[in-house]
């Protein structure tokens, strides 16, 4: 009887909601529509979505700053956000209002002239959620359409704000929160639909995008891009698809379990004319294809861009970069439209330089596949010197579409030092295009990493990385000289790609492979910022450097610009971190708690940005430390675990490190955190669910084996002489 009246309640509560809805009709952003979306490249004095334009181009008309005066540009005003953490988002400007996310995926609106601060919403994302997130609790954005501001909050929730005052119109759970679901991307908006998918492949969930009315907040439609593992319609539009297309390309293997992954959670663009949505589609799960599937099939649509109709979800095709990954070579990353000269006349082209390195150009109306060139060299395997990274695949096949890969990447027989890493040539932080150059500029990446099977018998432990690879091979050695030769070779690029041509113009080389997205500006500018932080301008045509200025803290989110009052400004969200926290050795060294800031730039301006205040880190006295468990047994723990977060072999990263934490000098204190869950709201969740006392107590072992090595090479602290008392 109470569960009716709830439900009655709940019935009259959304009758009410409907009824006295508030009118949006006068807010800066009420005026974004279908028709002003679709005419935005001639409107350069808003960023009205994430890509500026539809197509994603992140291309700007504005030449108020050019080469030519670009040396004048000073800081215009700086606005300071509570949160630290990897700030992502691309600010979107609308008649005179900013709109942007932090991390924890909170919002904030503040005049575009003035920094001023108009309204901010939290969306009060539970601590406890960040352990789902696999990469930093980031947030790339909102949309805006209809006098509302849509924001996908970590949790998985998807809230619509009143773009006047921030106020909270409707909010929709899109995922199962019981799983390890989140939303890191930015939604958005097409004929009246939010559009947004979700993240957690790596530790099994099935992916899926839905739409939204953008209005009322209910569900239009979902496409799932695995098939259901229990072998069951799902009443949604990918139904018969799935069973008919897909299905068949996946065998018998722990996707039963994981859910096969597939999550969409970065890149969508479209088509007003073709009236087609294109989305990308990310890793299987858990990666190894031979756990996954048994080592066969294509698996999709896993690693594959797809077409859709936006009103009704409908399948119209697909093209798959990467049949059968066993690497995490999403298909997520930027998808970009334009329309290029190739093979004797004008294509309609979508462009995608997906985590495996390949740059594809392909008909955007009928997928077919027209060039894919490595941005950088991808030999057969019989070409490489011994002790050389091996290329996933050498080439693909125009024909067939297919790459034609070197067998030992595969890494079946034996693990391998694999090209790219993880990390890809190529990960979420947008490209941009200059049409008038033909040029599309990307932020690339040369990292490479061991790669092999799962030691042990796989087995699906929820809240852990289900890869079904070694993780214990991403371990780093003690010695410092080993590591500074290690950190040399993990370098970034930003490469200006000719699409007709297939290959690069120029390039600029980069200290540390994680840098920022791209702006191009018909001031013949390309800006990119840098993780030693530093937002750098080139010229779009040669790559030479014609700006910089330093923002003290490391920069990847992509900048954007816009014009009030017959000023041009440069925009971009300041603060490190993201993917990148699992590899602090692919990172500068960066102090933790910096907070986030949204730096505005113009010709002329004068404003300085207050210090940062570093914290430093003092080493601890370990002298007297008991650690009598097993750091052996640790260390596999740990890089399963806690590595994400903390960094591989705990070297520390853009979380704590945990080398100069006071917890490891107490057992007691070491288990109320990680066992009991002391710092739950934090987002340092209790382990109790996956490892035992005993276990908690052997990774306490290794992170002060660690530290004492540490410290030993750096000279400082009082030097443990008795690593006997450590059990090492």
């Amino acid at each position: 009887m109470i569960r009716r009246i709830l439900a009655s309640g709940a019935v009259m509560m959304g009758l009410w909601t409907a009824a006295c809805a508030p009118d949006t009709s006068n807010s800066p952003a009420a005026k974004v529509d279908a028709a002003r979306l679709s005419s935005a490249a001639t409107d350069g004095d808003n960023w009205m979505s994430y890509g500026r334009t539809y197509d994603e181009q992140r291309f700007s008309p504005l030449d108020q700053i050019n080469t030519g005066n670009v040396g004048q540009l000073g800081l215009a005003w700086v606005h300071e956000f509570e949160t630290d953490r990897g700030h992502e988002a691309t600010p979107i400007m609308v008649d005179g209002v900013i709109y942007t996310t932090t991390s924890w995926s909170k919002v904030a609106a503040l005049d575009a002239k003035t920094g001023k601060l108009l309204w901010s919403y939290d969306p009060k994302v539970r601590g406890e959620t960040a352990h789902k997130a696999c990469c930093d609790v980031v947030n790339r954005g909102v949309a805006v359409w209809g006098g509302k501001v849509f924001v996908g909050a970590l949790d998985g929730r998807l809230i619509a704000l009143d773009a006047r005052n921030g106020k909270e119109i409707w909010s929709k759970v899109t995922v199962d929160q019981g799983q390890a679901y989140t939303i890191t991307g930015a939604p958005r908006v097409v004929k009246g639909k939010v559009l947004i998918g979700n993240g957690g492949a790596e530790y099994g969930v099935r992916g899926y995008i839905s739409a939204y009315d953008a209005d009322s907040g209910d569900m239009v439609w979902r496409f799932y891009t695995t098939p259901n593992p229990k072998g069951e319609p799902d009443g949604q539009v990918s139904d018969a698809l799935l069973k008919t297309k897909a299905a068949p390309t996946w065998g018998e293997g722990a996707w039963r379990q994981s859910g096969g992954g597939g999550t969409v959670w970065d890149a969508m663009a479209y088509d007003p004319e073709l009236d087609l949505l294109y989305f990308g589609v990310g890793n299987g799960s858990p990666w190894n294809h031979q756990i996954r599937s048994g080592g066969k099939g294509d698996n999709l649509f896993v690693s594959s861009i797809v077409a859709v109709r936006p009103d009704t979800g409908s399948y119209v095709w697909h093209y798959q970069t990467t049949p059968g990954d066993s690497w995490d070579f999403t298909a997520t990353q930027h998808l970009m439209l334009a329309e290029l000269p190739m093979g004797g006349k004008t294509r309609k082209v979508i462009m995608q330089v997906p985590k495996n390195g390949f740059f594809y150009v392909l008909d955007r109306a009928t997928g077919e596949l027209l060039s894919a060139n490595p941005l950088f060299p991808m030999p057969k395997e019989a070409d490489l010197a011994p002790g050389m990274p091996v290329p996933w695949a050498h080439s693909v096949d125009l024909k067939t579409g297919r790459p034609n890969e070197n067998p030992s990447a595969r890494f079946a027989k034996a693990p391998a030092l694999v090209f790219p890493a993880p990390f890809g040539v190529h990960n979420w932080h947008p490209m941009a295009m200059n049409p008038k150059e033909n040029l599309v500029y990307v932020p690339a990446m040369l990292v490479p990493a061991a790669t092999g099977n799962q030691a042990e018998p796989y087995r699906q432990i929820a809240g852990a990385w289900n890869t079904g690879t070694n993780m214990g091979l991403a371990a780093l050695p003690d010695d410092e000289a080993q590591r500074k030769a290690i950190r040399a070779m993990l370098t970034g690029m930003l490469v200006a790609w000719d699409p007709v041509a297939g290959k690069p113009r120029w390039t600029v080389p980069r200290k540390f492979p994680w840098n920022s997205g791209i702006l191009a500006t018909a001031g013949g500018l390309v800006f990119q910022g840098t993780s030693e932080g530093f937002l750098e301008a080139f010229n779009a045509a040669d790559g030479t450097k014609v700006w910089s200025y330093e923002t003290q803290n490391g920069i990847i989110a992509p900048p954007m610009t816009y014009k009030i009052d017959g000023e041009q400004y440069v925009a971009v969200m300041v603060g490190y971190g993201g993917a990148i926290i699992a590899a602090p050795l692919a990172a500068p060294d960066r102090p933790v708690s910096l907070k986030g800031r949204l730096m505005v730039f113009k010709i002329g301006g004068t404003a300085k940005a207050t210090p940062y205040v570093i914290p430093e880190k003092v080493a601890l006295d370990l002298s007297t430390t008991l650690a009598p468990g097993n750091p052996q047994a640790g260390f596999n723990h740990f890089m399963r675990h806690c590595q994400v977060c903390h960094g591989a072999s705990a070297t520390g990263g853009l979380l704590p490190d945990l080398r100069y934490s006071p917890a490891i000098q107490d057992a007691g204190t070491w288990k109320q955190i990680v066992f009991d869950g002391a710092n739950a709201s934090r987002g340092m969740v209790s382990f109790s669910s996956w490892l035992n006392p005993a276990e908690i107590e052997d990774i306490r072992a290794y992170v002060v084996q660690q530290a004492k090595v540490h410290y030993r090479q750096l000279g400082t602290g009082p030097a443990a002489k008795d690593g006997a008392k450590t059990g090492n």
